[in-house]
């Protein structure tokens, strides 16, 4: 059986164009096309656009995709990789969930009461699920930063360390907050929290515009990037990007 390229746009909820465009870069070729010009699918297609789709899922770019899809042998197999993955994915987002979620409730206990965090008794609660290898790691796309962070980090003593990271998580959920409230992403209270994260940012190194704009964009293409914005806020890691490319257009051109 074989599915017109409409039919299968409204099955996966992938545009009609973006599949053509699959099919130009080498990545889902149609089973054949008909005498009419148009794209037909068959089964063999439809289990691949899955993969793909559930790669993209995972973060993974287009080029590594094709990458793995040319490389596997076995569908099902492939499958059971996928499978595997997204479990995993899912236990370590669940434990950011509860994470941030925690840090919400005694955040908004201490602004109502004004006692101190309970988490700051144990100040490790605060990054439960959260590796330092996977910030590391999210990094790779930006060497020199990558570096000029280690090299701070190593400067600092272990309760600077924590300090600085509670401070991160701390801003986090303050545009959470501010997402929640309804405002823009250009919007004045955000672009002043925007502002100094940028000041953090380049007291590291200085960091040209073009990188700048980079970064903003991992906000939503790093997997583990996004899976920490995503996990206090559905739609965060977006409006994140958002008000730093605002920022860059106002403030750094």
């Amino acid at each position: 059986m074989a599915w017109p390229i409409a039919e299968v746009a409204r099955m996966s909820g992938v545009t009609a164009r973006t599949l053509r465009h699959y099919d130009e870069i080498g990545l889902l070729p149609p089973a054949w096309i008909g005498s009419n010009g148009h794209r037909y699918y068959e089964e063999r297609q439809l289990l691949q656009l899955q993969q793909i789709l559930v790669l993209r899922a995972l973060g993974v770019g287009l080029t590594e995709i094709a990458r793995i899809l040319g490389e596997q042998v076995d569908e099902l197999e492939a499958l059971r990789g996928h499978h595997h993955r997204l479990i995993a994915e899912r236990d370590r987002l669940s434990g950011l969930a509860t994470t941030v979620s925690r840090t919400i409730a005694e955040l908004e206990r201490s602004r109502k009461d004004g006692t101190p965090m309970t988490s700051i008794n144990r100040p490790e609660n605060l990054f439960e699920g959260i590796q330092p290898a996977d910030v590391e790691e999210s990094l790779r796309d930006f060497p020199e930063h990558a570096e000029a962070a280690l090299r701070a980090t190593a400067a600092m003593t272990p309760a600077q360390v924590e300090a600085g990271q509670r401070e991160r998580t701390a801003r986090m959920i303050r545009l959470a907050e501010l997402m929640a409230d309804g405002l823009p992403a250009d919007a004045e209270p955000v672009q002043t929290k925007i502002d100094t994260e940028y000041r953090d940012l380049v007291a590291l190194r200085p960091v040209p515009v073009e990188e700048y704009l980079a970064i903003a964009r991992s906000c939503v293409e790093n997997e583990q990037w996004r899976a920490v914005y995503e996990a206090v806020r559905p739609g965060l890691a977006a409006y994140q990007r958002a008000a730093m490319e605002a920022y860059a257009a106002t403030r750094l051109t």
